[in-house]
């Protein structure tokens, strides 16, 4: 029977469950949790964001939106669930590693068959795959090159780029002009415009700084496991600074797109700043080695958490900035 609840909260947090209640969930549940369903909501602003895009510079195609939107989710469903795989594989998640401590890592805690999971792959990357080859079908050749770029990244973000500190700029190149730039023209049936990329890759700083977040809280278990993501070449105080510098840069990309384009609108973003000043001051200081009194944000993620709050909201109001902008040209205001 279909459980409401635990979708629910499969989207928004990652649930903690036993052995006993993972055996009692619904198959829609267990595919929810084992993909981290809560962080597929990037993706989903990614593809939503494109076809606000679509309509603001040009014409756009329901269905081919549709179905790249589908195919999106299911493609980074995907490379949750393969890099998952692969930590186990190469024993990464073992004796109660970081990974295992926020969330069910299902493979390390026995709650499924390495058979199982590798099904919940196979059908994952099908409908992805299905998606993209639909959408290359109808539109042309150029969207090849987005649906083999986007299979490259998916298959080796794991490993080998997250192992030698291209992890972080693959997230930039896959939430921003791969995504946004990618569905923009499939739903366009075949358009490009540069201020698509441009728009495309300052929403992507937010998804880049969620992973830098994360990267940074394993950066101690990664750097035991030889896995160099980027925080582990930094280090932890340039890590959080350098992270900082890209919501900085971020603001200052949506100046320069206000004053070249007067798509005031956007600048709906700086109702975020308080939440960003608080997230400055959290960055700005040395992670903590232990939990820390009243700590809510699932220990022990920390960065990673006010990262992805403060994202979060960023992105909810550059979304209502688009969606501003949109109304604004279309009513010949701006």
């Amino acid at each position: 029977m279909a459980n409401f609840a635990f979708w629910k909260s499969a989207l928004t947090t990652v649930p903690s469950i036993s052995k006993d209640e993972w055996h009692g969930l619904d198959l829609i549940s267990r595919w929810l949790l084992a993909t981290r369903a809560s962080v597929l909501i990037m993706t989903a602003f990614s593809a939503i964001i494109a076809v606000v895009l679509a309509y603001l510079f040009d014409t756009f195609d329901i269905i081919n939106f549709s179905v790249a939107f589908v195919g999106l989710i299911f493609a980074h469903a995907s490379n949750n669930l393969i890099n998952d795989l692969v930590d186990y594989k190469k024993g990464v998640d073992k004796n109660n590693y970081f990974r295992s401590l926020y969330g069910v890592q299902l493979l390390e805690h026995n709650y499924t068959s390495t058979k199982t999971f590798y099904k919940y792959i196979a059908v994952s990357l099908i409908i992805a795959s299905i998606s993209g080859l639909f959408l290359i079908f109808r539109t042309d050749i150029i969207t090849t090159a987005f649906f083999v770029s986007g299979l490259i990244f998916l298959i080796f973000y794991t490993w080998p780029f997250k192992y030698i500190g291209l992890g972080e700029i693959v997230v930039l190149l896959v939430w921003g002009p791969l995504m946004i730039g990618g569905t923009y023209y499939v739903t366009t049936s075949g358009s490009w415009n540069w201020d698509v990329v441009y728009i495309a890759l300052l929403y992507a700083i937010g998804p880049t700084t969620v992973f830098l977040g994360k990267h940074t809280d394993k950066l101690k278990e990664y750097l035991k496991k030889k896995v160099y993501t980027l925080p582990v070449i930094l280090k932890e105080k340039s890590s959080r600074y350098f992270t900082m510098s890209l919501w900085i840069i971020q603001y200052a990309m949506i100046g320069y797109y206000v004053y070249e384009n007067n798509a005031w609108p956007l600048l709906i973003t700086l109702l975020a700043i308080p939440k960003l000043i608080f997230t400055f001051k959290v960055f700005g200081q040395p992670r903590p080695t232990e939990k820390p009194e009243n700590n809510q944000t699932g220990w022990p993620l920390y960065l990673v958490s006010y990262a992805f709050i403060y994202n979060r909201l960023f992105s909810m109001l550059f979304f209502v900035g688009l969606l501003g902008s949109l109304v604004m040209v279309k009513m010949g205001i701006i």
